[in-house]
């Protein structure tokens, strides 16, 4: 018998691209000598039924009807961590790929860490570290006080070999920390390269889905704060989680970006503390700095985030420009939004801008991306250029259209019950959003124009 011929492809290291011949320079991103060599496998027809060294992949299953799958939901358990769990979308899914990306000294290992620690206790789960060695993750175990005679450890890059101690192991979840450092024989490329980061990762989630065990894998992000690595491994996980850092160093944001057993955009609120990350469970409070004094340019926004509402203060700087051209700033907001919400200023509001600097910062880090900011960006612009503080005990959220209407936004009296919570006495809200039942100790306006909100500020 002919011995079966294997398969080969060049991908390029930089953007993936794949072709059937090397070449001199990508045709995708036009880098120079990028491309390396990787296998495909066989193609002889009569190992497609064989399996791997392994045993759990390359071997053929049975097409199945839609209407004859199981679809009984699988119990999910939990992280130990309820901000941790609430971004995910109510704890782990057995068989499901979890994949958490961060800047360096963001917490990915810490929090990775303490999550398996508490795991460990009633189910078998796996560590598997590439970067650090075991002593410096049993001292930082032993710094943060975790329960650590459970959890089982591994100093391992090969992905091969940590899927041979995870058949033996049989864990419930496993940790990969990180994807940037596996490899696997056979592929032409450094450990970090396109081709290494996109098989090992997909040899590992292969292996878990058959296996239902949940798979966390640790990556690393560039300078924009984009994932390292090629787009495929996005598309390969279950989860997508980020983690990064807010204004103040203490606090970390872990938001899901992607989540197909959950809310999109769910956030999570860490603290960083001398025990680990701590879940905070009031976030509105660390955003909110209620001063003494009332200053001109600030207000109140309620902002939707995942499944909660959350308080965040807006702060607006109107000054004379200098230059020919006025300047448009903005921390944590679309620089186009607020250049549309000036024009709406100017022309429904009779507000001229086109002489000022206009600087607006969301105050505590916070991205926001939904449109209830746009009625208190105005509102709060307006503040600074009249040197007029709005009243601390007042909020506002609502969307403005480019005909000066102010529209409704979606959970409207799940906002204003958590702001009353908090202390707010008054809002100038969409009159569509106003509630049915009147919600005591606080006094509601309702608009349906920017001129009835600039009346009623």
């Amino acid at each position: 018998m002919a011995k079966a011929k294997s398969r080969k492809a060049f991908v390029c290291n930089d953007c993936g691209s794949e072709s059937s011949k090397w070449q001199g320079q990508c045709p995708d991103c036009k880098a120079w000598n990028t491309f390396a060599e990787i296998k495909l496998g066989s193609d002889a027809p009569h190992l497609a039924n064989t399996k791997t060294p392994n045993g759990f992949a390359g071997s053929l299953s049975d097409p199945q009807l839609l209407s004859e799958v199981n679809i009984a939901e699988t119990p999910r358990f939990s992280s130990g961590i309820s901000e941790f769990d609430r971004v995910l979308g109510g704890g782990f899914v057995p068989g499901s790929a979890v994949l958490l990306g961060g800047h360096p000294g963001a917490g990915k290992s810490t929090i990775l860490l303490q999550v398996l620690c508490h795991i460990a206790q009633t189910m078998p789960a796996l560590y598997v570290s590439g970067e650090e060695s075991m002593q410096q993750i049993a001292s930082r175990a032993q710094r943060l006080e975790l329960p650590n005679d459970r959890l089982k450890m591994l100093a391992e890059t090969s992905a091969e070999n940590i899927v041979a101690v995870a058949e033996q192991e049989k864990p419930a979840i496993i940790v990969i920390d990180s994807i940037q450092v596996m490899y696997m024989t056979g592929i032409d490329s450094a450990p970090g390269g396109v081709s290494q980061v996109r098989e090992s990762a997909a040899y590992l989630t292969r292996f878990a889905k058959q296996t239902n065990t949940v798979l966390l894998i640790v990556g690393h992000v560039t300078k924009d704060n984009s994932l390292a690595g090629p787009m495929t491994l996005s598309h390969i996980i279950d989860t997508q989680l980020m983690l990064g850092n807010s204004d103040d160093s203490r606090y970390r944001m872990m938001r899901a970006t992607k989540n197909r057993f959950g809310q999109v955009n769910e956030l999570g609120i860490f603290a960083m503390t001398e025990r680990g990350l701590r879940e905070v469970r009031n976030p509105s409070a660390i955003f909110l700095s209620r001063h003494q004094e009332q200053t001109p340019g600030s207000i109140i926004n309620v902002l939707w985030e995942g499944t909660r509402p959350l308080l965040v203060e807006l702060q607006a700087l109107v000054v004379d420009s200098q230059l020919g051209n006025p300047r448009r700033v903005t921390v944590g907001l679309d620089q186009n939004r607020l250049a549309m919400l000036l024009a709406v200023l100017t022309r429904h509001g009779g507000v001229f801008t086109s002489d000022q600097d206009v600087f607006v910062n969301v105050v505590g880090g916070v991205r926001i991306s939904e449109t209830s900011a746009d009625l208190p960006v105005i509102l709060a612009i307006l503040s600074s250029l009249r040197d007029r503080p709005i009243d601390q005990h007042l909020f506002a959220f609502g969307e403005v259209g480019l005909s000066g209407e102010i529209r409704p936004v979606a959970n409207g009296q799940e906002r204003i019950q958590e702001a009353a919570k908090h202390g707010f006495k008054q809002a100038i809200v969409p009159k569509a959003n106003l509630p049915r039942e009147k919600i005591s100790g606080i006094e509601l306006f309702g608009v349906s124009s920017l001129s009835e909100a600039l009346e009623k500020i």
